[in-house]
């Protein structure tokens, strides 16, 4: 049985896009996730929405309860999980609008709690494939039918945030072969890979961080432009995909 979790970046959350949408407070080992659950049918697949930064955007990056959002889809009964998240692209053929769907990450940050296994039993959770290939490649054909610009086969790197990058370092991590950058995936994705949940992420670029001299340096303002004019792209691919999932359920790799 397939159930989707979405975990909704800015903008990206909107209990619309449900039928039967119902609210639904949820406590967990680890606390409260950051937003209540909201749960509904998309083209006959059960989902269940979190808001990663709280209803109104109001949880900074580093103050993310990533382990009680995972622990709840979880609980909730979800087998795979689609996030979106803002990036800021390392790369000039990754324009603003255009999405990304990350098969690597590099860890770049310092104070989070990034694993479930902090107590009791020591497990070393294999990470060479930290997003589901499936989903990726389900999600880069889905754009394509769309005709949604899209790339693959890329590494995010994740910061601690919430300050940008200077010029430095956005030189240094271009330097480390990061194509986009942003402050929430990690320890999203290898918290959902403990849970052995299929995670996959939907990254839209939003600027060109601070590296291209030619643009203006990344702002909040900026950011929140692009997304608003290009989240009805995300909605759109979210509505395609999902009936396709249970599709792939037997083939997925755990």
């Amino acid at each position: 049985m397939v159930k989707v979790g979405i975990i909704g970046g800015s903008g990206l959350d909107d209990p619309k896009i449900l039928k039967d949408a119902k609210e639904i407070k949820a406590e967990t080992p680890y606390g409260s996730p950051t937003s209540v659950l909201t749960t509904g049918v998309i083209k006959g697949i059960d989902i269940v929405i979190i808001a990663r930064h709280g209803k109104g955007h109001s949880i900074y990056p580093s103050k993310v309860n990533f382990r009680a959002n995972i622990h709840a889809l979880k609980a909730q009964g979800c087998t795979h999980v689609l996030a979106s998240t803002a990036v800021g692209s390392l790369r000039e053929e990754i324009k603003p609008g255009h999405l990304v769907f990350p098969e690597q990450f590099i860890d770049h940050t310092r104070k989070r709690e990034t694993t479930f296994f902090d107590k009791d039993v020591v497990v070393h959770t294999p990470m060479s494939e930290p997003f589901c290939p499936n989903l990726i490649e389900l999600l880069s054909t889905s754009a394509e039918h769309l005709g949604i610009p899209s790339h693959k086969n890329k590494t995010v790197i994740t910061i601690e945030g919430p300050r940008f990058s200077t010029k430095a370092e956005s030189h240094m991590f271009r330097g480390w072969k990061a194509d986009v950058i942003n402050m929430s995936t990690v320890p999203e994705v290898n918290l959902a890979r403990e849970k052995q949940l299929h995670y996959a992420a939907i990254a839209m670029s939003t600027d060109y961080d601070c590296w291209h001299e030619e643009e203006a340096p990344v702002t909040w303002e900026m950011i929140m432009d692009t997304m608003r004019a290009n989240a009805g792209n995300v909605i759109e691919l979210f509505l395609d995909v999902i009936p396709k999932i249970k599709e792939y359920d037997d083939i997925c790799v755990k």
